[in-house]
This record gives structure tokens, sequence and C-alpha cells, in this order.
């Protein structure tokens, strides 16, 4: 069966991420700081975003020069994303501040001339192409791991920035380490014509919203258990068949969303309500109504997630083979 992959934001990156240049320190250096690299600056992990309209923008690229006089002193830190068809150096900074609170670092006047801003990263996503959502995921998430981790986990010593940004090294005992991405199993529980959703504790249930199930997979443990094992400690519902749909970057701080459909096998609900506020079975007509904005009774997010896509694929009949009744 021919499949079409979902687009999802933070998905789609086409940046070259320069592999065989990342072999070289010297090189790398020489691009980085080179008058035709392409620079990025983030505040806080919030970018600089160029507003074109009330909806759409795009990221706020500039030359490294003009770069140089937009900031007032160092990155924090700064990494290669890649290099453009132009051959030139796709650099990203992350500032002190944020979209809430501004940034020292960033000089206004300089951004204001230039008609740039700092958005907050979820906001920008949906401003921003899908490609450019890509590229923000790369640098959130690489900028973001190497603000926490300038330490080494093998001897405690400092660690030091390496290819690019694609490592870190310790300065004494040599231990190398590798940014990470945790993997996080998200479902639709489906039981015929309803499906499981739920409200967890925190900003979900704050907005009133329901959600598909997730939760992070634990180690020795493939996507199908740990679906099976999430649905079971949130819901008390037994899972048998797990069917794949789609995978998305999250870069909050840094996760890979599995999107997947799966099969309950029972349906009366257990709540831990430690960790979910509600979890209920609704109707596919109630989700529909949902996902048109016409359910005053229930709220699902929007297509910025990929539980969006997860839910409206089951309500629209594109979930796969389940059966319906």
């Amino acid at each position: 069966m021919n499949r079409v992959e979902t687009p999802h934001t933070f998905a789609g990156n086409p940046i070259d991420r320069a592999d065989a240049l990342r072999r070289d320190e010297s090189k790398i250096r020489d691009h980085m700081s080179s008058d035709n690299a392409q620079v990025l600056i983030l505040a806080g992990l919030d970018p600089l975003i160029c507003t074109a309209t009330e909806t759409s923008a795009k990221l706020g690229w500039l030359s490294h020069g003009d770069a140089q006089k937009v900031v007032n002193s160092d990155p924090s830190s700064s990494t290669l994303l890649g290099i453009n068809p132009q051959g030139e150096a796709l650099v990203a900074w992350n500032m002190k501040g944020s979209a809430r609170q501004g940034s020292d670092q960033i000089s206004k006047s300089e951004t204001a001339d230039r008609d740039l801003e700092i958005c907050d990263a979820r906001e920008s996503a949906m401003l921003i192409s899908a490609a450019e959502s890509g590229i923000l995921a790369q640098a959130r998430s690489n900028l973001g791991w190497h603000a926490t981790h300038g330490f080494c986990a093998r001897c405690g010593e400092t660690t030091a920035m390496r290819r690019g940004g694609l490592m870190r090294q310790c300065t004494a005992c040599k231990a190398e380490h590798f940014p990470r991405t945790d993997p996080v199993v998200i479902t639709v529980v489906t039981n015929g014509d309803r499906c499981l959703l739920g409200q967890s504790a925190g900003r979900l249930s704050a907005m009133r919203m329901y959600s598909a199930l997730a939760g992070f997979m634990d180690q020795g443990e493939s996507m199908e258990e740990a679906v099976r094992r999430e649905v079971m400690e949130e819901a008390g519902i037994q899972v048998g068949r797990v069917q794949y749909h789609s995978t998305q970057p999250w870069p909050f701080p840094s996760s890979l969303m599995i999107g997947s459909h799966s099969e309950a096998l029972t349906t009366d609900i257990d709540i831990d309500d430690f960790e979910m506020t509600d979890v209920r079975w609704w109707d596919r007509e109630e989700v529909r109504l949902a996902l048109a904005e016409k359910n005053e009774q229930l709220r699902v997010p929007g297509p910025i997630a990929i539980a969006h896509h997860l839910i409206k694929a089951w309500a629209t009949g594109k979930a796969g083979s389940f059966r319906t009744s």
C-alpha cells in the first residue's frame, strides 16, 4: 500500500548538514566566521523573525557582519546548522533573554531597522514555512542541548563544542558526548467508532484540551511495547495492535514524537490521577466537530502538533484497517 507522508511542523528540514566538513575543525571555524555565513539569532532559544503579514513570516537570517551589529556581545553558544546550496555556512547563535523577557544582548534599533523581532518559538513555527520550521527545530534542539551539557558526565570536567556543534568533548578525559533526542510515543487508542483521549495534568488541563495519550519510551522497549505500557499506566486500558502513523521532531527541548493508532482490548478506564486530569472515550462525530472547532465539550490540539494529525486521521477514516464496529 502506498503511504503519503504527513507533513508535520518542525519536519522537512532541507539543510545539508555538512558531515564531511565537520571533520576539519579549522574549516568549520572558517566557515562559521566567514563574511558569507548566514546567521540565525535566537534569544533564549526563541528566534528572530521577519514578519511579512499577520499570518506569515520568515526566519531572520543575517549576514555574519550584520549579525555582529545586531548583538552587543558574543553569543552564549553557536552551532553550525549546515551548508546552503550556495555553499554558505548556516549558523545559529543563542543569546540571553527570550521572547517574553527581551534580550539586553540584542540591539533594538538594529533589529527595528531590519524589521526583525524576537518571537516565541511555538508561535514562530505557525508563521514560517514548513522547511524553516525544520531548521528552527534543529537550531533550538542543538543549542538547547549545548546550554545544559557544559560538563562531562564521566569525570565532571568542562566540555568543549566540537564538529560545529555535532558533539562535545571533555577537556580532561576526552570523552565524547553527543546531543540526545528523546523518543516519545503518542497514540490514539480506538474502539470501533470511539477513540480514547486524555487531559494531562498541567498545561493541557489548564487549556481544557484533550489529546492523544503519550509518554517517553523506556530503555529496552519497542515502540509497540511503550504504547501498551503508557496507555495501561495512564488509562488502565489494555492495547493490542499498534499501527505506526508518522513521526514529528519536537524541539521542546528535543524529542521525537512517534505517532500511532492502537486498538483497545478493554474499555473500562482506570485513570492515573497523578499524570492525568481526565481520560474518556469520544464518539467519532464528537471528534469531527472538535476538529472543526464546533464542539463546546471537546478541544483538541491544533495542526502544529502530531496529535492533531493522529486524531484527524482516525476521525476521517484514514487511520488504517482497524475495525469500525
